[in-house]
Formats: structure tokens, sequence, C-alpha cells
């Protein structure tokens, strides 16, 4: 899957990037790419604990499901 991310330069220096579709996901870097690289590893940290708090809350109700879907 691809997100969007939005790249501003850093208030003293470097870069900082956010992906909007993932609310808090925020990474930075010197440049445009060690940034780009590090918010790739952002994103998937934010996934695994999203997805971590999904199976941490699960079946609140007896008749609930979990069910993988890959995008």
């Amino acid at each position: 899957m691809n997100y969007k991310v939005i790249i501003r330069p850093g208030e003293v220096s470097g870069y900082v990037v956010e992906c909007p579709a993932i609310p808090g996901c925020v990474s930075q870097g010197a440049t445009v790419e060690e940034a780009m690289a590090n918010i790739e590893d952002a994103i998937k940290g934010c996934l695994e604990v999203l997805n971590e708090r999904a199976e941490r809350d699960k079946l609140k109700h007896k008749e609930d499901i979990i069910r993988e879907v890959v995008v």
C-alpha cells in the first residue's frame, strides 16, 4: 500500500515528514532521502502498534470476529 506524506523544512535544519493518513506518524531526517527512509520505518511502526492495540482490544463481544486483510 502507498501512503502520501508531507515533507517540509525543519525549524532549525533538515526535514520533517508526516503521514496524514496515520495521525501522529511523523519523522525527520537531515536530507529528504533520509526523511523518506525514516518515515517508512515510522509508518511500519505505527501500523504495528495499531494492530497490537486491535488485538489487545479484540473480542469485546462474543460475536466479534477478527480477520486479516491484505491491501
